[in-house]
């Protein structure tokens, strides 16, 4: 299956009453489970804003102390930029659903930190998908602001990776 291909199938579940598809093409194996899926040891997805199959999600996990802080609440603490602030920013997306990595390989430096200058066409991170490793190249210029993922973390298709000062 090629990138459009799960995507497009992705958008048909997320429509669907499924509530599991797995489906499995020689080594490639994909499996999804969708919110009417009833498992209270996995983590539940929640699309944050609701409108759009792709939107980035928030993972609940079911186990965690009810105090907990949840991801949504922790990107609004004191020591994020406000909402408004991040308007004035311009965003490095993910171009595809995968895991997030800041450096090449673990015993290499990261690509970018906070206050690095960015230039269009320079790798910013790397997106591993089904076990492949892709150089995501940035498409804005200026000063890395924030980063809005951890490493080594799932990523969605088209959340924002980093916020560039264009400035």
């Amino acid at each position: 299956m090629n990138y459009k291909e799960i995507v497009e199938l992705l958008k048909l579940i997320e429509n669907s009453n499924l509530s599991e598809f797995k489906v499995k093409d020689g080594e490639f194996e994909l499996s999804i489970r969708t919110d009417k899926y009833n498992d209270q040891k996995a983590p539940k997805i929640v699309h944050s804003n609701g409108n759009s199959p792709m939107s980035a999600p928030v993972y609940q996990n079911p186990t965690a102390p009810a105090d907990a802080p949840r991801p949504a609440e922790a990107a609004n603490s004191p020591s994020a930029p406000a909402k408004d602030d991040q308007s004035k920013y311009l965003q490095v997306k993910s171009p595809m659903v995968g895991t997030f990595y800041r450096s090449p390989s673990p015993d290499k430096p990261v690509f970018l930190n906070i206050g690095d200058r960015v230039e269009v066409g320079s790798v910013v991170c790397i997106v591993e998908a089904m076990k492949l490793f892709n150089e995501i190249e940035s498409e804005v210029k200026g000063t890395i602001v924030k980063i809005m993922v951890d490493d080594a973390s799932p990523v969605e298709y088209d959340q924002v990776l980093f916020l560039v000062d264009p400035n």
